[in-house]
């Protein structure tokens, strides 16, 4: 039986186009159909249902295929994590055409200096991120959530729901909102009622 090439393609957000990544996984031999995909993952993100069904096509003595290893994980322990459980099964892991070997010292540096790559990128975009969002906050473009309910829709909501004519159920209904809406609606009234009442 011939051994079959199980290609695995990512991209972190639903804007970005795959089609860089399906040219080069069919270069490297992948046929069209044998192409698993996530949209809108990280790599950090381990629960990814392409991943998992491209994990699950694999057979022992086939070889699974991604063009470099951030597309697979974004820490060397899922990283490790992933290329183990290949190995245990039979299946050789290829990357960007290299096929690596678990058990050649050279390829075991390799896979991990590209896994330590991998995490130290991901973790410069989280501390870019968190650096970009302190800045919009500070010039008071990052606003946060906005409430559900506005102060008046919110007042309107807690007098019917004293009136004691509508189930929170209906009051979620009634305003288009989720029930957990309206229970915090309700609590935070009870705490200004509360507050009110102190002497």
């Amino acid at each position: 039986m011939s051994q079959i090439l199980v290609g695995y393609a990512r991209v972190s957000t639903e804007a970005q186009d795959l089609t860089a990544q399906r040219d080069a996984l069919a270069a490297l031999g992948v046929e069209p159909d044998r192409i698993y995909v996530d949209h809108g993952f990280t790599g950090t993100n381990k629960n990814r249902a392409g991943l998992r069904e491209a994990l699950a096509a694999c057979r022992a003595g086939d070889t699974f295929v991604v063009t470099k290893l951030d597309r697979l994980a974004r820490s060397v322990r899922d990283a490790h994590e992933i290329a183990d459980n290949l190995a245990n099964r039979g299946i050789k892991l290829s990357v960007g055409g290299s096929v690596h070997d678990p058990v050649d010292p050279m390829g075991k540096l390799l896979f991990n200096v590209l896994a330590m790559i991998s995490e130290f990128e991901a973790d410069l975009i989280r501390m870019r991120t968190r650096e970009g969002m302190k800045v919009a906050k500070a010039k008071g473009r990052l606003r946060g959530k906005q409430p559900k309910l506005t102060i008046k829709q919110e007042n309107h909501l807690l007098e019917l729901h004293a009136a004691g004519e509508h189930s929170k159920a209906e009051l979620a209904e009634l305003f288009g909102v989720g029930r957990s809406t309206v229970y915090r609606a309700i609590e935070r009234g009870q705490r200004r009622a509360a507050e009110q009442m102190r002497p």
